[in-house]
């Protein structure tokens, strides 16, 4: 299997976010690069570097607005007297629409959901090439792979069409999906993050032509809160195209794997001809975010369940974060998808 990677993505380096209203390290760090390219090299793959695709696969599911904001909202921000380092936001609309502030300190709060985003001279460029790994990844699908496999980093399911939000910027497994079906009428996406992919549910819930499934940690007491219920079918010609599936906090890998078998069953019914696999390693029972308890066999056992739909498939890094089974939590998946 190919695996697309960029050096640059190492660059963006994140310092802090708050969590529960208190400063931390940012858990998403460029060390997640080197332990993600060692299991994916244990897994037998060749990684192999994107080429440079410009703005319009990212353009393909993101505002203009939006982009010109991640592109240039950094040297703005340094021109402000007292600035941070990094872009974060200190104030958000109760609601979005209507008049669109012209001060960078306004366009932070409307684009950036949360304070686990900020943006630094680096983050740009890297967000880019985490993108173009996305888009060679389908390509080569496209091609006649069966599988290919995008090292994202940083993620993107947290990315909205225009907001930023949960270490995501631009949302890799939408731009993979939406370069599919430049070839394939119909395209699933399986997100099985610990956390819901509530952007990329976001970014297809009023379209009917790409399915969105996502497993992940029930959300009422867990981030992102505000989506990922089990209610949410989509809307519009989009209702009844999109699936949570929200687990109990601590499921382990039986519970993971019955809700499985209710996301490919509905993938199935979809009859998709290709397949974005959103796959986010922290629901590891050893991931510093400790939400679900999933074990390395089982990542594996997931993996060939996935594999069983026989689609071509496109699996896009997205969460999993430092710990010492990260490296082997990836070569299971990719082993036991085997393709």
């Amino acid at each position: 299997m190919k695996a697309f990677y960029a050096d640059e993505q190492k660059r963006h380096d994140p310092k802090a976010f708050l969590s529960s209203g208190a400063p931390q390290p940012n858990p998403e760090q460029p060390e997640r690069v080197e332990r993600l390219l060692a299991g994916a090299r244990a897994a037998g793959c060749r990684i192999v570097r994107p080429r440079d695709h410009g703005l319009g696969p990212i353009a393909a599911v993101h505002t203009p607005e939006y982009l010109d904001f991640l592109q240039h909202i950094y040297q703005r921000w340094q021109r402000i007297p007292g600035a941070s380092d990094e872009v974060i936001p200190n104030i958000h609309p109760i609601a979005r629409g209507g008049s669109y502030p012209a001060s960078a300190v306004g366009q932070a709060g409307y684009h950036m959901a949360d304070t686990a985003c900020p943006i630094s001279v680096e983050t740009w460029e890297s967000v880019c090439w985490s993108a173009w790994s996305a888009v060679d990844a389908a390509d080569a699908v496209l091609a006649g792979e069966a599988a290919a496999y995008a090292l994202s980093r940083p993620p993107g399911h947290h990315a909205f069409a225009d907001v930023a939000g949960g270490f995501c910027f631009v949302n890799n497994s939408a731009v993979a999906a939406q370069r599919l079906r430049g070839e394939a009428a119909r395209v699933a996406i399986l997100d099985v993050d610990l956390h819901h992919g509530n952007g990329t549910q976001g970014i297809f819930y009023a379209r009917p032509d790409v399915l969105t499934v996502s497993i992940h940690a029930d959300p009422i007491r867990f981030y992102p809160f505000f989506w990922g219920h089990a209610d949410e079918r989509g809307e519009g010609p989009g209702l009844g195209y999109n699936l949570n599936l929200p687990l109990p906090r601590k499921s382990g890998d039986e519970d993971f794997l019955a809700a499985l078998n209710t996301a490919l069953r509905r993938i199935r019914a979809f009859a998709p001809e290709a397949l974005v696999v959103a796959l986010g390693l922290d629901a590891f029972e050893g991931d510093p975010f400790g939400g679900l308890s999933v074990t390395t066999p089982g990542f594996g056992r997931i993996a060939e369940a996935i594999g069983g739909l026989g689609l071509p498939t496109v699996v896009v890094q997205e969460g999993g974060y430092l710990c010492d089974a990260l490296s082997d939590n990836l070569t299971a998946f990719l082993t036991g998808l085997g393709r």
